[in-house]
């Protein structure tokens, strides 16, 4: 069991040993000298930076970590991955998102892959060039990505994050809710003559997307395009053709995906149709060769210094030594808004597990619970608590160093942000130095300008953000989730939690609709529940009638 390897215990031992020392004062000690502490704890790989110095950690924190990954497995796992061995047991499947970006011709699937990809670039060169047209002959010009979690995660984060390379030409647009709000938000404000569906969805049968797609299909019948003309405006990206096909798209319109990507690592297949629509064949190649650079980073790097190892590592260091519940991701670019929301599902979905691999119930803490916003957004609204409030968030900081726009006086100020906020957090305010700022005349508001300090931040640094960095970055967060993974021993390319939902769902959604003497047995308030929804419910259909 992990909590019993003999890292883990000599870490424990470590932590109490550690744990009151404060990071100021190791910054401020005579130790703190060549190679200086920031040196000592900076990090490069896949085109990447990470200064890991105002973390809670000294070397032997570090050497310790790396041997805990060592006996925990992390290599072994790491290697079976990459060889397209059986990593996600409960499945019975490999798990090849690594394959889609590989270069190498010996590589899992690797002819599949590439054919594969030179039929999206094909089908987004005739639509980014116009030579795709709608039933009227006019071009495309707003792509709707239909799809929920990682069929839709993972694209709108990318689209969004490099909107400064994307065709004038094309809107992207993404549905997801099954709330019928996120649909009409977007179909009242596009043409259907100029508009493609990209219906993503590795079954083709997820309600939320089925009903979007039948939606969304209707709206364009209901405003003038014949039947026989939908093959010009949808597409299907799904792991179950012969469902695509029923659904009425042409078979040439089906992109395929496959059973040996989890949902949440596909943005590198046929489900990032849309981005490389977007941002064209080239650049969605420069997001393959980023990603790329990070999985061979994370394959050869001595442990010590692989920046997934390091990531992951911290993450546990803080999680099941320090207790902390959850972790802040702050990036400072509004490009990447949605990177957030994306690691929500990557780390919270892969290692939120309560069983180990050997069907035991783990005696230990797993995922943290993952949040964000951008910079300096965040700084308004919850960076208060980070501060001054009881609990300790470590935090990643994510900065550009040079911006992907023309308002260059604007990013010093950005980035000055960034940084202080890092040193705020490990520096804080002693009494004495509130009483300086209180002055003499207020000393009652000393306790109120008192900063704990010591807070732990990671700082990960981009030279420019660009396809190919943005790929190693998203990469760097997935090899993290799985060195985690490999130390809690639990499976993260499965999400067995989400089917419960899904099941009663059907049931309640059922009852909803059903006559009154056919209605489910509920517990007394989910019954109360449907029972007001369905007195609403009736009384819109007689007010629409």
């Amino acid at each position: 069991m992990t909590n019993t390897l003999p890292a883990w215990s000599t870490l424990q031992t470590h932590y109490e040993q550690i744990r009151d020392e404060r990071l100021r004062d190791w910054f401020a000690s005579a130790n703190d000298t060549a190679p200086t502490r920031a040196e000592r704890f900076t990090f490069a790989g896949g085109g990447l930076a990470a200064d890991l110095s105002k973390n809670r950690i000294t070397d032997a924190t570090l050497k310790l970590l790396a041997q805990l990954a060592r006996e925990s497995g992390v290599e072994a796992r790491r290697d079976a991955m990459f060889a397209g061995e059986i990593v996600n047991p409960t499945e019975g499947r490999a798990a090849l998102h690594t394959a889609l970006r590989a270069t190498e011709p010996d590589a899992p699937f690797h002819a599949q892959v590439l054919a594969e990809r030179a039929k999206m670039a094909s089908f987004a060169d005739a639509v980014r060039s116009g030579a795709w047209t709608g039933y009227t002959g006019k071009r495309i010009r707003h792509v709707v990505n239909i799809g929920i979690g990682g069929s839709d995660l993972g694209p709108k984060m990318v689209v969004h994050a490099l909107k400064h390379l994307a065709t004038p030409d094309i809107t992207s647009h993404f549905v997801s809710n099954v709330d019928g709000a996120d649909l009409w938000r977007v179909i009242e404000h596009i043409d259907p003559e100029e508009t493609l569906a990209i219906i993503v969805s590795k079954t083709f049968t997820t309600l939320e997307t089925m009903t979007n797609a039948r939606s969304m299909r209707a709206w364009f019948v209901r405003n003038g395009c014949p039947e026989s003309e939908l093959a010009k405006h949808f597409v299907g990206v799904s792991a179950n053709p012969a469902e695509v096909v029923k659904f009425g798209i042409a078979p040439d319109n089906v992109f395929e995906m496959w059973d040996w990507v989890g949902g949440r690592y596909s943005l590198w297949s046929a489900v990032g149709l849309s981005i490389m629509i977007a941002i064209g064949p080239q650049q969605f190649d420069e997001l393959l060769a980023g990603a790329h650079d990070m999985d061979r980073h994370f394959r050869d790097a001595p442990l010590e210094r692989n920046l997934p190892v390091l990531l992951g590592m911290i993450g546990i260091w803080y999680r099941n030594f320090f207790g902390s519940q959850s972790y802040l991701v702050a990036p400072y670019s509004e490009a990447l808004h949605y990177l957030p929301s994306y690691l929500q599902q990557l780390e919270m979905e892969s290692n939120g597990k309560s069983a180990r691999l050997d069907g035991h119930l783990v005696d230990y803490p797993t995922a943290a619970v993952t949040w964000g916003e951008p910079g300096t957004n965040g700084q308004h609204a919850f960076f208060q608590m980070l501060h001054q409030g009881p609990t300790i968030v470590p935090i990643d900081f994510i900065a550009v160093l040079t911006p992907e726009h023309p308002l260059g006086d604007h990013h010093p100020k950005l980035l000055a942000n960034c940084f202080a906020q890092s040193e705020a957090l490990m520096l804080g305010r002693t009494e004495e130095e509130a009483r300086k700022v209180a002055g003499p005349d207020k000393p009652e508001l000393v306790p109120h300008l008192m900063f704990p300090g010591n807070r732990p931040t990671t700082t990960l640094l981009v030279d420019a953000l660009n396809a190919r960095t943005l790929g190693a970055l998203i990469a760097l967060y997935e090899h993290k989730v799985l060195v985690q993974a490999a130390v809690w021993n639990i499976n993260p390319f499965d999400q067995w939690g989400v089917e419960l939902g899904k099941i009663l769902g059907k049931v309640v959604e059922a009852d909803l609709t059903a006559a009154p003497g056919d209605v489910k047995q509920h517990d007394s308030s989910t019954a109360a529940l449907i029972a007001r929804a369905r007195d609403a419910l009736k009384h819109e259909g007689a007010s629409g009638s």
